[in-house]
C-alpha cells in the first residue's frame, strides 16, 4: 500500500478515535467573576479534546518520515473498513465547514461576518431605533469581535464540534463558549466607555429583529437562552480584569509543540512496531 495512503487512512482512524474518546468528557462548570476570562477558560476547554488527537497525528507523521514507500506491512481490509466510519464523520465535518463558508450569510439586525477580514454589518431598520449613544455601543461591541477576529474563531469551534459528533457534551461546551463570547465582548465595549444600559436596550432591540441563530457570524443579540442573563450583567458594575501576560500564553504554545514534537519522534522511533501489531491484529 502507498505510503501516503496508509497515512492518510491512519490519521482519520486513530485521530477521530482518540477525539471521540475524549470529546464525551462534560464540560466543567468554569467560575469566572469576568466574562473576558470565562471566555478564556471555556475557548481552552473547546479544544482541550482535540489535543491527543493532534499527538496522533504527529506521531503518525514522525513514523510516515522514516517508511518506504509503498510501506513493507500489508494493510488487512478490516483496517481499512473500519476507517470508514470515521471517513464519513470527517466528510460531514468538511462539507458542513464548506457550506458555512460558501453559503449566504442569514439575516441579522447587526454582525461581524468575514473569516479573514471580518467586516461589521448593520440593519438599516436597527439604526432608525436607535439612539446615537446605543449606535456607538452597538458598534464598539461588534468592533471587538473585528479586534478577535471572531467568525474565523467561531468556524474553526463549529468544524472542532463537528469532528466531535455526535457526543452532546462537544455541543455544550461550543454553547457554553459562544454565551462566553458575547459576554466578554459585551465587556470590552463597556470597558471602551460603553454604558452597559445602552447596551442592553440595543440586545434586546437586536432580539426582537433577529431570526433563527447562525453561527457563522458574530451577531450581536448572540444566543436567545442567555439573553436575560446576558442583560442583567450588563446592568452590574464592570467587574475588575487582568490582561493575561503574553509569556503565559507563549509558553501554552511552546508547550504544545513541544508535545506535538516529542510525538513525532517517539512515532519515528516506536511507530513501525506498534503499527506492525495493528496491522497483525486486523489480518
Amino acid at each position: 500500500m502507498e505510503r501516503e495512503s496508509c497515512l492518510s487512512m491512519l490519521m482519520v482512524l486513530l485521530g477521530c478515535l482518540a477525539m471521540l474518546a475524549c470529546g464525551w468528557w462534560p464540560p466543567a462548570h468554569a467560575r469566572a467573576t469576568s466574562a473576558r476570562s470565562l471566555e478564556r477558560i471555556a475557548w481552552r476547554a473547546l479544544w482541550l479534546p482535540v489535543v491527543p488527537a493532534l499527538v496522533v497525528v504527529a506521531a503518525l507523521g514522525g513514523w510516515a518520515l522514516g517508511q518506504p514507500d509503498p510501506i513493507p506491512d500489508k494493510v488487512s481490509l478490516w483496517l481499512v473498513v473500519l476507517s470508514l466510519p470515521c471517513a464519513a464523520l470527517a466528510l460531514r465535518a468538511g462539507l458542513r465547514a464548506s457550506r458555512a463558508l460558501i453559503c449566504a450569510q442569514g439575516e441579522s439586525s447587526t454582525a461581524t461576518v468575514g473569516l479573514v477580514r471580518p467586516w461589521i454589518v448593520f440593519s438599516p431598520h436597527l439604526a432608525r431605533r436607535l439612539s446615537e449613544r446605543q449606535l456607538q455601543a452597538a458598534l464598539e461591541h461588534e468592533r471587538a469581535h473585528v479586534r478577535h477576529r471572531d467568525p474565523l474563531r467561531i468556524w474553526l469551534a463549529q468544524l472542532a464540534t463537528d469532528l466531535q459528533w455526535p457526543w452532546p457534551s462537544a455541543r455544550r461546551r461550543l454553547g457554553d463558549w459562544l454565551v462566553a463570547l458575547e459576554a466578554a465582548r459585551d465587556e470590552e465595549a463597556r470597558a471602551a466607555g460603553v454604558e452597559g444600559s445602552d447596551l442592553a436596550e440595543v440586545i434586546v432591540a437586536c432580539a426582537r429583529l433577529a431570526g433563527a441563530g447562525d453561527h457563522r457570524q458574530a451577531a450581536l443579540s448572540g444566543e436567545a437562552s442567555s439573553l436575560k442573563q446576558r442583560v442583567q450583567r450588563l446592568l452590574l458594575p464592570l467587574p475588575a480584569w487582568s490582561v493575561t501576560p503574553g509569556f503565559r500564553r507563549w509558553t501554552a504554545a511552546m508547550a504544545l509543540a513541544g508535545l506535538l514534537i516529542a510525538a513525532a519522534i517517539l512515532g519515528a522511533l516506536f511507530g513501525q512496531p506498534v503499527l506492525h501489531e495493528l496491522f497483525a491484529l486486523t489480518a
